[in-house]
């Protein structure tokens, strides 16, 4: 293992504008975009009106001075997080809306420009960047088929979904994009963003901001639910996931909750080949951003060795606004072994970027 290094798991890209894809577009969709444009799930085409955020969810001072979006400037990106920090690798986890078209074969083609766009503008710019291969999930076909296209290249290191899916990740509907990955040697990853229209609670829509983001933990909790009961991680033995921006607290709750149930209801699940917990410590890895901020700091320490210690990785969600950093993200103090295994080691491992 690597003594010291910084590996940051979650950084997002942002294509500043559809303008951006067109030379990545056959021509059909390049008149497909100027004649119909998106149309998503979501009812909010230019971002999210509801729940009232921080624009585009970003740090005031990432916009950068060349004009565009938070994260659409390398050489800005670089000097407030890359050099600024000392980043050895940085996953990208670009959230440009291809995933959210109703029209499969043109999400389809979105998702194919912006990963072409990454290769020429991030991946072949800078020997730190990694990222996430963008797929149309909902169209697990398509989504197969981008991701055997992009993972010949060396620089992509996962495949990114969301969590607020029309059913749950565990369902067959979306088995051959697990199948795929694991062809493929990437993980997949699930990071918190919005695909559908309908609400992240059970209970309907919240009013406030607050109220949405809190939730995120509950959809994560729900997805990595269906992803072990419905035997995907026995099924494809090979697959690893990585939770992106939906905390990390819950994790010991829910694996006492989901073995005690499973010691009482496992004939229901009969199939499943080790206890419900197994699979959150060996085939889930979870990024640290948000920070989970205990009230007495000093119990953070006690929640990770409960979690696992191989489990998290660090990230700064840089340019959101609720950027983490490296520096300062721990209110009390990690033990070194375990603060060199969350700031890179357990990356390294999941991800191979180093010897």
């Amino acid at each position: 293992m690597r003594t010291n290094g910084l590996i940051d798991c979650d950084v997002h890209n942002a294509v500043s504008s559809d303008a951006a894809l067109l030379p990545y577009l056959p021509a059909r969709w390049r008149r497909h975009l100027e004649l119909v444009g998106s149309r998503t799930f979501s009812p909010f085409a230019k971002g999210y009106a509801y729940p009232k955020a921080a624009r585009f969810a970003s740090r005031h001072d990432a916009w950068p001075p060349s004009g565009g979006l938070p994260g659409s400037d390398l050489d800005f990106m670089r000097a407030q997080l890359l050099d600024a920090y000392g980043v050895d690798y940085a996953v990208l986890n670009c959230l440009y809306r291809a995933s959210e078209q109703r029209y499969d074969a043109y999400g389809a083609a979105l998702a194919t420009a912006v990963n072409d766009w990454q290769v020429e503008h991030w991946l072949e710019r800078d020997p730190r960047l990694r990222a996430s291969i963008t797929v149309p999930f909902e169209s697990p076909g398509l989504a197969a088929a981008e991701i055997d296209r992009a993972a010949t290249h060396p620089g992509f290191v996962q495949v990114l979904l969301f969590p607020r899916t029309q059913q749950p990740l565990g369902k067959r509907h979306y088995w051959p994009i697990y199948e795929a990955a694991t062809r493929a040697g990437l993980p997949v990853g699930i990071h918190a963003a919005s695909t559908t229209p309908g609400p992240v609670t059970a209970a309907g829509w919240p009013s406030y901001y607050i109220e949405d983001h809190t939730s995120l933990a509950v959809a994560f909790q729900a997805q990595v639910i269906s992803l072990i009961m419905e035997g995907v991680f026995d099924r494809f033995p090979d697959l690893r996931v990585v939770l992106m921006e939906g905390g990390f607290a819950w994790v010991p709750a829910l694996g006492h909750r989901l073995d005690a149930l499973h010691h009482r209801l496992r004939d229901e699940v009969p199939d499943l080949e080790h206890p419900p917990s197994h699979y959150l410590r060996d085939r889930i890895r979870i990024t640290t951003q948000p920070m989970e901020e205990p009230e007495r700091p000093a119990d953070l320490v006690p929640l990770i060795r409960d979690i696992g210690q191989d489990v998290l990785m660090f990230s700064t969600d840089y340019p959101h606004w609720d950027f983490d950093n490296p520096h300062r993200a721990f209110q009390t103090r990690v033990p070194a072994d375990l603060h060199q295994r969350i700031m890179f080691d357990n990356a390294n491992a999941q991800y191979r970027f180093a010897p």
